[in-house]
């Protein structure tokens, strides 16, 4: 039995999570799948006879990216990449709440007296005033339209599919709207364009838009939060160690540390992994780890945890435990496994988002 996690490109929505978990999750020799919407990974346990090549075939068949998830979690996961993303969707709900928040005003200001000037009297100039400002909204938003209408040709509409058309539908019909105008004025038809210049949509459409783009920031606020909480825990592991090696001291790369190495550490400095003392004492503060704010004294032939700082003294430490078997990396894959673990009810609503899409599309 093996188990691997896997970075997922593309997700954006719960029944995107959900079509990933069941296309790999048929596959023969899978006997666990795990998909994490919030950080885009999935977890997999399979068969020792079932390839990774193929799980990944399956999800980018399914119409999204799938490479391994590295080891180092940084290089997959970092704070500046998601301040990039998150910085460029305050960008676009900036726009979007400024136009929408203009739109409305036109829109629906005049329902409550506030004063919309000449576009009051002149349905026409109103219906391209709406228009003009829901261009920009739609543009800056324009991802959910390629991103809805690719998975609905694919045949796996999700959440994205329901935004496009309904902002789509709400938008064509505002466009509608704006040539029966036309045509009721160019006719003398007073009824024809009253009831059209009611009955414009572009609020609608800006509204739906602005109102997701603001939801997606938020979720990007919280994959932040997740990764920089991450990332505080593998700023505490030192990138190298002083080894001595063939009776020499040298600095070796934290990764090349072998299992009974015995490296030193002076005061000021951080002990690499988990080991033994095998000579000297010192005092360590273990607060990183512990929580325990006062250093606590060590001598031979006591462990000391990774990640941990001596204060005082001089010791040389046997290496007990190196990689994904020290202290600190063993918390990390917990903090890791909390947010990727679903609770029940969460699990309920993935296999109801499953069957929503297709079932608003068809009564829609």
């Amino acid at each position: 039995m093996k188990k691997e996690k896997f970075i997922i490109d593309g997700m954006t929505c719960s029944a995107c999570a959900s079509a990933v978990e069941n296309c790999v999750r048929k596959i023969d020799g899978v006997n666990k799948v795990v998909v994490n919407l919030l950080k885009n990974t999935m977890e997999v346990e399979f068969d020792d006879n079932l390839s990774v090549e193929t799980i990944i075939d399956r999800v980018v068949k399914t119409g999204y990216g799938a490479r391994l998830y590295s080891k180092n979690y940084s290089s997959d996961i970092t704070t500046k990449k998601v301040d990039v993303s998150l910085k460029k969707d305050i960008e676009m709900l900036t726009i979007s709440i400024i136009f929408t928040v203009v739109l409305m005003y036109f829109s629906m200001g005049h329902m409550i007296g506030l004063p919309v000037g000449i576009l009051a009297e002149n349905h026409l100039m109103m219906a391209f005033t709406q228009f003009i400002l829901v261009l920009p909204v739609v543009f800056v938003n324009f991802g959910y339209f390629t991103r809805g209408f690719k998975a609905l040709f694919r045949g796996k509409p999700n959440m994205d599919t329901l935004i496009a058309i309904g902002a789509l539908a709400s938008l064509l019909y505002g466009i509608l709207a704006i040539y029966m105008i036309s045509y009721g004025m160019g006719v003398g038809d007073k009824g024809m364009v009253s009831h059209y210049a009611s009955n414009l949509y572009f609020e609608t459409s800006a509204m739906i838009l602005t109102l997701i783009t603001l939801g997606k920031t938020l979720e990007k606020r919280a994959k932040k939060k997740t990764s920089e909480a991450i990332e505080k825990l593998m700023k505490l592991i030192p990138d190298t160690a002083n080894v001595i090696r063939d009776g020499v001291e040298i600095v070796v790369k934290y990764d090349d540390i072998r299992l009974g190495d015995i490296f030193i550490v002076r005061a000021g400095e951080v002990i690499a992994v988990d080991g033994k003392i095998v000579e000297g004492e010192c005092s360590i503060n273990e607060s990183a780890i512990t929580g325990e704010s006062i250093p606590v004294e060590r001598t031979i032939g006591e462990d000391v945890i990774g990640a941990t700082m001596v204060t005082s003294g001089y010791i040389k430490i046997e290496a007990t435990k190196i990689g994904e078997d020290t202290t600190l990396s063993k918390i990390i894959a917990l903090v890791d496994e909390a947010s990727s673990t679903k609770a029940p009810i969460a699990r309920i609503a993935d296999k109801i988002s499953g069957i929503f899409v297709p079932i608003v599309l068809a009564l829609s």
